[in-house]
């Protein structure tokens, strides 16, 4: 099958995160036609290609977001049209999971100088605990990862993360007859979301600088008293020059509400330019140049594994109505990633020739 041919069974194939079960069963058949040694856990599937080190994690996941307003047609109906493959998901990441799949169909059985753990992870887009960060350490050893993300075949080596606080503003009830009584405590909210709308952390040099961001807020009880607390939360993306907690810490010196950290499991993450894994897909882009990338990923759950993400589509197109891919596009991304494994084995085989 082409990387097309997959992708429209793919694309044919519901799988909001949590029910990948009918894509998995597919992906795992496709591998094993090949001759792969298929695992699983719960919808999570991988297999390996080559043997003996390094060994090298390539990283798709199959689950989708749920189809959003404004589809003109099916999200789930795979749809051709002057060269766009449309649908839910065809962006986002079956393309680049239909490359994946392409590039270990041509790999399969061939000699090469180390293992790739090519890996279908389920519920990326919810970062449940059934993903990637449970299935990892059944995966044994990795020397570097490649996360399939679409980024047009520009190697991103670095993310943002996600740290999300929770605010608490305290006042004091009071009739709002007699406000004077109390402590209006959505006022004192309102002044500190002022604060966060001035605030910028310092800058990354592929990623820029991060901005908090106000995403929710809820207080008072009734129309008629002085609210006593007033909730608010604030999403910042963060960058690796960033730690979570010191920003925290930051944040809540210069806020008179009370600041807890809400969430802070995705960190943010960047791999030196020169490591081996950034270089053969730098290689094997033929003129890209490294790139940050704004969203989270698996990459998030892969500890300090080098780690380049990179793969066909477009970033902007994801999570948006009428979702699509270009044929040249999954065709390009196919041969990048058997280039990309070549690459990087021939690059640790120099470096153990060498003696590093």
């Amino acid at each position: 099958m082409s990387p097309e041919e997959i992708l429209e069974k793919l694309v044919a194939t519901p799988s909001l995160s949590g029910q990948e079960a009918q894509a998995a069963d597919f992906v795992a058949g496709l591998a094993e036609s090949w001759g792969y040694k298929v695992h699983r856990f719960h919808n999570n599937v991988w297999f390996e290609a080559g043997q003996g080190g390094p060994r090298l994690l390539m990283l798709g996941h199959l689950d989708t977001v749920p189809p959003c307003r404004g589809w003109e047609g099916d999200p789930f109906k795979p749809v051709w049209h002057e060269g766009h493959l449309t649908g839910l998901g065809a962006n986002d990441a079956k393309g680049p999971v239909s490359c994946i799949l392409s590039a270990a169909k041509a790999l399969a059985g061939q000699p090469l100088d180390g293992t790739v753990v090519f890996t279908l992870s389920a519920e990326e887009e919810t970062g449940s605990d059934t993903g990637i960060g449970q299935l990892l350490p059944m995966l044994g050893s990795l020397d570097a990862a490649l996360v399939a993300e679409p980024t047009n075949l520009q190697p991103a080596i670095a993310q943002r993360g996600m740290l999300v606080l929770s605010c608490t503003a305290h006042g004091q009830g009071a009739h709002v007859a007699h406000a004077f009584l109390g402590k209006n405590a959505i006022h004192k909210a309102s002044q500190d979301i002022v604060r966060l709308a001035g605030m910028v952390f310092e800058s990354h040099p592929f990623l820029g600088a991060t901005k908090p961001q106000v995403t929710q807020i809820q207080g008072g009880v009734a129309r008629n008293q002085v609210p006593d607390t007033c909730e608010f939360f604030v999403d910042l993306r963060t960058t690796p020059n960033l730690n979570h907690e010191e920003l925290a810490e930051r944040i809540a010196g210069e806020l008179e509400s009370e600041v807890r950290i809400h969430s802070s499991r995705y960190h943010p993450k960047a791999t030196d330019a020169f490591e081996p894994i950034a270089q053969a897909a730098l290689s094997a882009g033929r003129g890209k140049t490294f790139v940050g990338s704004a969203s989270t990923s698996d990459w998030a759950f892969l500890g300090d594994i080098p780690t380049v993400k990179v793969g066909p589509g477009d970033t902007h197109r994801s999570h948006r109505p009428n979702e699509f891919i270009t044929a040249k596009e999954l065709q390009e991304g196919a041969i990048f990633y058997q280039q990309v494994v070549r690459n990087y084995f021939a690059m640790m085989k120099k470096e153990a020739t060498l003696g590093r």
